[in-house]
């Protein structure tokens, strides 16, 4: 069974322009969320609001500046706003490569699926597969001409 979604893509603007783009609150809710609340910061949880598809705890687990950013939520349409540590969660890691000069490559991966409930895995793989097509398609667009 699959246990990590994984989505590479070149993107045509600098690393840090990415990064902020994923790690700032102010935008990342420009693509991503509807809202963001809490500390969205290293060691920190924050709550995703995607409006009628409910909302998503995440703890940020590591932020390097302007090549990596994770965090662990639970995912799927679980509106889950609890401890996202004290149950079973998945990693979504963004890791931001540059190629030459204001192109690089974004590198998605939301991993640890197995962890979750068995009569889960599937549903949520096939789900966050197409959210992540979704929302990467938007990151990009976002990124190249903000």
């Amino acid at each position: 069974m699959k246990n990590t979604i994984k989505r590479e893509i070149i993107v045509n603007a600098t690393q840090e322009k990415i990064y902020h783009a994923i790690a700032e609150p102010e935008q990342v809710i420009a693509w991503f969320p509807d809202k963001l609340t809490g500390n969205y910061r290293a060691g920190e949880q924050a709550i995703f609001d995607f409006s009628e598809c409910g909302q998503s705890a995440l703890y940020i687990t590591q932020a390097d500046p302007c090549s990596y950013f994770a965090f662990r939520w639970v995912p799927g349409e679980s509106n889950f706003v609890g401890d996202v540590l004290s149950v079973p969660n998945t990693l979504v890691e963004f890791h931001i490569q540059e190629q030459e000069d204001g192109v690089c490559k974004v590198i998605l991966t939301e991993s640890g699926f197995d962890e979750l409930p068995v009569e889960l895995i599937e549903k949520f793989v096939k789900q966050n597969t197409k959210g992540w097509e979704h929302m990467i398609d938007r990151l990009v667009s976002y990124v190249e001409t903000a």
